[in-house]
């Protein structure tokens, strides 16, 4: 009992981090030294709350409440209390100022590393002396996992629309830095909320890393696929070939109107490139967008010949959301439902700026999905599902 008492003190401290950020130093600070003021008395003790040890030098006694002031404001601790002749006062409160400062240190640092061993066992050194095992911080480590393990592999539904993106972070990978694409799967459910169904750590966005994401997507149970929204990401037009054959497929439009600036021959010419391209994305229907379409090929086809073909061969692929009712087509034209999404990802992230494995950036992100995923299936509608029956 007392071992997964001290386990979940890593995962509340990670969870709390997560969902409020910096706001939350003061209550992780008051968690954090409640822990290690009780693990210090336990060292004291020679055994841990309720083990029976030849070795014990005397038992634990409750606790006294005791308010500190922090530069974080008053934190109310938990003092622990001994007797049987054992004298006993933790050395954290006797530090002050510095032990605030190395621990704010070290939570920074632990939330950032995602509960690595290596790093809480120092974390927990620095903070207050004592020596955590390795076997302590892994359970705390793995009692996390097990939980996040829990939500990404958990049972899926219909869902009628699916939003597919992928974005990047550094990790160290056999000696090297690696950018290691993170695969992110959004939905649509008949209800009209959104959910974040799962993600993939995987070193690149070949088709068989995104085949195998889909697939255990569907091995989890994800079904009634009538529409997907995406990037034009390498790899993944052929696993959904291969996972959702049939499926309208959307490019989106937001990254087709900046690929066709790489097109545009001339600076001057992108303003106007832009507005033709947003007056086809924004036909009334898709014969009118066809027709724009091809104006648009024609009036390039001499001056920007490169610019008339791409537009010919790619801008097709963006006309798919057409087949949605219209109060359907602004919202899923895009990938931009997961803009957000990636920045709250970011503002994390791009404090570790690298991560030591795959695993603690797994970690760290799935975390964040977590919370971010339960304000989305409490919140709003995103879509009346009402009218789904439109697509055509």
């Amino acid at each position: 009992m007392a071992h997964q008492q001290d386990s979940t003190v890593f995962e509340t401290v990670m969870q709390l981090l997560s969902d409020a950020g910096f706001d939350g130093f003061a209550q992780a600070f008051q968690i954090l030294v409640n822990e290690a003021m009780k693990a210090e008395r336990a060292d004291v003790l020679q055994a841990r709350p309720y083990e029976r040890t030849g070795a014990r030098r005397g038992y634990a006694n409750g606790f006294k409440p005791k308010t500190v002031a922090t530069r974080l404001g008053k934190i109310p601790l938990l003092v622990p209390q001994v007797r049987g002749g054992v004298e006993f006062y933790p050395t954290a409160l006797e530090r002050g100022v510095r032990s605030e400062r190395a621990l704010k240190l070290a939570v920074a640092e632990m939330y950032v590393q995602g509960v690595s061993t290596r790093k809480v066992t120092e974390v927990m050194e620095t903070l207050c002396g004592l020596e955590i095992s390795s076997t302590d911080v892994s359970r705390a480590a793995t009692l996390l996992d097990d939980e996040l393990t829990q939500w990404r592999t958990r049972p899926l539904g219909e869902m009628p629309y699916l939003v597919l993106d992928a974005r990047y972070e550094k990790v160290r990978h056999a000696g090297a830095v690696v950018s290691c694409a993170v695969l992110l799967a959004v939905g649509v459910n008949p209800k009209g909320k959104r959910e974040i169904l799962g993600l993939s750590v995987s070193l690149s966005e070949a088709e068989t890393h995104w085949r195998d994401f889909l697939a255990s997507l569907q091995d989890r149970g994800l079904h009634g696929v009538r529409y997907v929204t995406s990037d034009d990401h390498a790899g993944l037009k052929a696993a959904l070939q291969a996972r959702l054959p049939g499926v309208p497929w959307q490019r989106c439009q937001f990254h087709l109107q900046q690929n066709a600036m790489q097109y545009v021959p001339k600076v001057a010419m992108r303003k106007e490139v832009a507005a033709d391209l947003r007056d086809v994305f924004d036909a009334p229907d898709r014969p009118e967008a066809d027709r724009r379409l091809a104006r648009i090929v024609t009036k390039y086809r001499k001056t920007a010949p490169k610019l008339a073909e791409w537009i010919e061969t790619n801008v097709p692929e963006g006309l798919t959301v057409f087949i949605l009712s219209p109060g359907h087509r602004k919202r899923m034209r895009t990938t931009n439902m997961l803009e957000n999404l990636n920045k709250q990802i970011k503002r994390r992230t791009r404090v570790a700026t690298l991560f030591p494995n795959e695993p603690s950036l797994l970690r760290l992100v799935a975390a964040i999905l977590v919370e971010i995923t339960e304000d989305w299936e409490t919140g709003k509608v995103y879509l009346d599902m009402t009218v789904t029956q439109e697509i055509r």
